[in-house]
């Protein structure tokens, strides 16, 4: 009875599983994510370099300080420092998401900046005077921005974006203001948890940016731009600066994948979001159910069952057995009793 009881649990729970699952896609247009790949191209981890001390698909270069155990240190808390970190080969996928873990730190009660940047651009590792990169770039550039140069009615730190074309020179007097697709005020410095970046984008459709920062796997959702059209196979890049003020910036890990859409001429499922519906689960849904109402019915006929038998005078064979009844035994009295 044990096992059956663990098998209707197991049956219980796998449609819950399976709904969950089918409700992690993210829904550009009539269309879904349904899976990623893992790029180990553009991905890095700890140990981060081999026994040569180089990485096969990451090149780093000016004040970056590799620590094996926790993280690539792109520049140390002092003033006039800069580092960079940048992917070798261009990233080919159309359609992708970039998860970066990061971290910004720095001592308590002292003036902090000047922020680290990510970058998805045609040109790689060329140091200059945006976050420790160069100016008048193409492609994508997200700003983790840690000081204000100038006054705002939002708050710092700050996350802002800017598409460039190669002619437009970064806004650096009023942080990027005139040159941003989207932008969110978020306390990513000094948290508790893990920092992160996600990146989603969808080739010449959807670009999104969240920020874990809070709590850990709560995603704050920055900005969203829809129509937008970035370089094809661009480079990955990380950078960070100081100037004056200053900071420790970190990056922990990155991972790449490359996004696969479901089919536009898929069925749609208006109740489950919009995502494709797929003949085999639903008949597996079906069977589960069944197979899960027979577990139900089972338990109630052989709990029923245990409760007859424990009756006294009502389980099978009442009548038979010690003492008898008042038909079978000669010896009964009924005055007596």
């Amino acid at each position: 009875m044990l096992l059956s009881g663990l098998l209707c649990l197991v049956l219980g729970l796998l449609p819950l599983g399976t709904l969950a699952a089918l409700d992690d896609g993210v829904k550009i247009a009539n269309r879904t994510i349904e899976r990623t790949v893992a790029l180990r191209t553009h991905s890095m981890y700890a140990p981060y370099i081999d026994q040569d001390l180089q990485n096969r698909w990451w090149d780093f270069g000016a004040d970056t300080i590799i620590n094996t155990n926790k993280h690539i240190r792109l520049t140390r808390n002092r003033p006039s420092q800069m580092g960079w970190l940048w992917s070798r080969l261009p990233l080919t996928a159309a359609n992708w998401v970039l998860e970066i873990e990061f971290k910004i730190s720095g001592e308590a009660g002292h003036l902090y900046g000047d922020g680290m940047a990510f970058w998805l651009t045609t040109a790689r590792a060329q140091p200059g005077p945006v976050f420790g990169s160069i100016d008048h770039f193409e492609g994508l550039g997200i700003f983790l921005d840690t000081y204000a140069n100038s006054r705002h009615t939002y708050s710092f730190p700050r996350l802002v974006a800017m598409l460039g074309d190669g002619k437009t020179k970064y806004d650096q007097a009023n942080d990027g203001e005139a040159n941003k697709i989207g932008a969110c005020s978020a306390n990513f410095r000094k948290t508790n948890v893990a920092t992160k970046l996600k990146i989603t984008y969808i080739k010449d459709t959807y670009l999104n940016v969240q920020l874990q920062y809070r709590a850990w796997d709560d995603w704050t959702e920055c900005f969203t731009v829809r129509g937008i059209s970035l370089p094809a196979s661009p480079f990955i890049g990380i950078s960070a600066m100081t100037g004056d003020v200053s900071d420790n910036h970190d990056v922990v890990a990155i991972t790449t994948y490359s996004a696969l859409l479901s089919s536009p001429d898929a069925p749609r499922d208006q109740f489950r979001n919009n995502k494709p519906t797929d003949p085999e689960s639903s008949f597996l849904s079906r069977v589960v159910k069944f197979l899960l109402f027979g577990c139900v019915v089972a338990g109630l006929l052989y709990g029923y069952g245990r409760y007859a038998l424990r009756q006294p005078g009502k389980g099978l064979g009442s009548g038979i057995g010690r003492g008898g009844s008042a038909l079978g035994n000669p010896f009964y009295d009924s005055k007596r009793f």
